[in-house]
C-alpha cells in the first residue's frame, strides 16, 4: 500500500518505505473508477502506516498498542485526535463523504494490535479467525464502497482469507526471524514432527515442505470458493479487479507449491502479472447483462 498524494509521516507513525509497488495484489489500480481510486488510496495508506507499526521490530508491544490506539482515536474521536495523523484524517474525510463505516478499519487495527501481542495460531481455524480481522475489511470496504450489496462478503471473505494465507507463507521465514512471529498452525506444524524453529533454517526440509503444501491446500478451497464473486459484481471496474486478483492469487499459489520461501521470497515477477492478469480478465463474459460501469 502506498502513501497517501501530499501526506507526511507523523511521529507516531514508523514508515517502513514499502509501496504499492511492494504488494502483490493492485492496490487502487486502474482496473478501478478513477473517481474512487483516491478514496482507495487514503484507506490504504492509513492501513500500511498502522501496519508498519505492528510490524516494527524495534518498538516495544506496549508502545505499538498505544500508538494503534492513537489511529483508533484519529479516526473516531475528535478532530483534535485526527490532527496528530495525517493519514487518519484523509481516511476520516474519506467516510465522511462516501457514507462507508469506520468498522472494516477499526477491525484492522485491532488485527494489528493483535499482532502486537500474539505470536502463534493453534489451527486453520484459529489462523481463519485472525484473517476476519486482518484481511476480510479490506474487501469489505470496498464491496461498500461500490455500493455492493453485503451478502457478497460471503464471496469477498474468502478471497481475502487466502490472499492474507498466501502472504504469510511468502513472509514466513522473516516474520519467524525478524519479528517470532509464526502464521502455520501449530497443530499441523506438530503433526509433522517439527517445530517452529524450522522456519529458521536455509531451506524447508520434507515435513516443513508438507506442511506448506497442507496449508495451500486450504487455499485452494478459499479461492474456490470466492471463484464466484467478479461474476457475481454489479460493478464492472470492481469485477474486473477480482477477476485478476484472482488469477494472481492462483498463480502466486503455484508458484509457492514449486519453490521454497525459506530459501528466498517467492513473488510474482512483473514480466508474469501482466499474462496473469490478462487471463483474469479473459474469464469474465464481459459485458453481460445487469452490469454497470
Amino acid at each position: 500500500m502506498s502513501r497517501a498524494a501530499g501526506s507526511t509521516p507523523s511521529a507516531l507513525e514508523t514508515p517502513s518505505g514499502k509501496g504499492a509497488g511492494d504488494e502483490n495484489f493492485p492496490v487502487g489500480s486502474r482496473l478501478l473508477p478513477v473517481a474512487l481510486r483516491p478514496l482507495v488510496m487514503a484507506f490504504s495508506a492509513f492501513v500500511r502506516a498502522a501496519d508498519d507499526v505492528a510490524d516494527n521490530p524495534v518498538l516495544a508491544p506496549a508502545d505499538k498498542i498505544a500508538r494503534l490506539e492513537r489511529f483508533a482515536r484519529a479516526l473516531t474521536g475528535s478532530e483534535a485526535d485526527a490532527a496528530a495523523l495525517p493519514k487518519a484524517a484523509a481516511l476520516r474525510a474519506s467516510l465522511r463523504t462516501t457514507g462507508v463505516s469506520p468498522r472494516h478499519a477499526l477491525d484492522l487495527l485491532a488485527a494489528f494490535t493483535q499482532d502486537a501481542t500474539r505470536l502463534r495460531y493453534r489451527d486453520w481455524e484459529d489462523l481463519l479467525g485472525y484473517c476476519a480481522l486482518s484481511a476480510r475489511p479490506v474487501g469489505r470496504y470496498l464491496l461498500d464502497l461500490h455500493g455492493q450489496p453485503a451478502a457478497l462478503y460471503a464471496l469477498s471473505d474468502p478471497l481475502c482469507d487466502a490472499l492474507q494465507v498466501l502472504n504469510h507463507l511468502q513472509d514466513c521465514r522473516d516474520d519467524y526471524r525478524q519479528l517470532d512471529r509464526v502464521y502455520l498452525p501449530l497443530d499441523r506444524l506438530a503433526a509433522a514432527g517439527i517445530g517452529v524453529e524450522e522456519l529458521g533454517r536455509a531451506q524447508a526440509s520434507p515435513a516443513l515442505r508438507r506442511v506448506l503444501d497442507d496449508t495451500l491446500a486450504g487455499v485452494d478451497q478459499l479461492l474456490r470458493a470466492a471463484a464466484g464473486l467478479p461474476r457475481a459484481l454489479t460493478s464492472r471496474r470492481l469485477a474486473a479487479e477480482a477477476a485478476v486478483i484472482l488469477a494472481i492469487a492462483q498463480h502466486l499459489a503455484a508458484l509457492l507449491r514449486r519453490r521454497d520461501p525459506l530459501a528466498g521470497r517467492v513473488e510474482l515477477s512483473r514480466a508474469a502479472l501482466m499474462p496473469c492478469g490478462l487471463r483474469g480478465l479473459a474469464r469474465l463474459l464481459w459485458p453481460w447483462p445487469g452490469m454497470a460501469r
